[in-house]
C-alpha cells in the first residue's frame, strides 16, 4: 500500500512539474517582452520630445531651441529636425539657459543607451526619415526610429523587429 501510494504521489507530481515548465518560460518571455516595450516607448519618446524641441524644415528653424541656439541647431539635428545621431539625445550643449553642467547649460534626453531585453545588449536598429519602413541598413542621416534586433516572433505572433 505505501509503495502504491508514493508512486501515485511522484504521477501527481510529475503532472504539476510538467503544467508549471511551460508556464514559466511564458511568464519570462512575457516579462522580456513588456521591458522591450518599454524600453521602446523610452526612446522614441526622447526622440520625439528632441524633434519638437530641435524642430527644423532644411534652413527653416521651428523648434523653440532651434530659434534660440541657431548655430547648435544645425549642429544637432537633421533636415527634418531629428537627432543626427544617438549620441545627440545624451546631450546638446545649449546658449543663456539656466540649468548648467560644469559651467556648460547641456539639454539631455536619454541618460544612457537602454539595454534590448532581448539581445542583452544595446545595439539598436536604427531608421532614418527617409528609409522604408523596413530599411535593410541604416542611412546615417538621421535617427527617425529605433528596432530590435532580434528578429524571434512574440507572444502575439509579430516579429519583434516590428514593434
Amino acid at each position: 500500500m505505501t509503495l502504491l501510494e508514493i508512486l501515485i504521489a511522484m504521477a501527481i507530481v510529475l503532472i504539476l512539474v510538467s503544467i508549471a515548465m511551460p508556464l514559466s518560460k511564458l511568464t519570462v518571455k512575457r516579462q522580456q517582452e513588456i521591458e522591450l516595450r518599454q524600453q521602446l516607448r523610452m526612446f522614441r519618446s526622447a526622440i520625439d520630445t528632441f524633434k519638437l524641441e530641435w524642430n527644423r524644415d532644411g534652413e527653416v528653424l521651428l523648434g523653440p531651441a532651434c530659434m534660440k541656439n541657431k548655430l547648435t541647431c544645425k549642429e544637432v539635428s537633421s533636415v527634418h529636425g531629428y537627432p543626427k545621431s544617438v549620441d545627440v539625445l545624451f546631450g546638446v550643449k545649449l546658449a543663456g539657459e539656466e540649468a548648467t553642467v560644469r559651467g556648460t547649460t547641456v539639454r539631455r534626453y536619454l541618460r544612457a543607451l537602454p539595454h534590448d531585453p532581448l539581445t542583452g545588449k544595446t545595439d539598436w536598429l536604427f531608421r532614418c526619415y527617409k528609409d522604408a519602413p523596413k530599411p535593410s541598413n541604416w542611412c546615417g542621416e538621421d535617427v527617425y526610429d529605433v528596432m530590435t534586433r532580434h528578429e524571434a516572433k512574440a507572444l502575439d505572433g509579430t516579429n519583434y523587429h516590428d514593434w
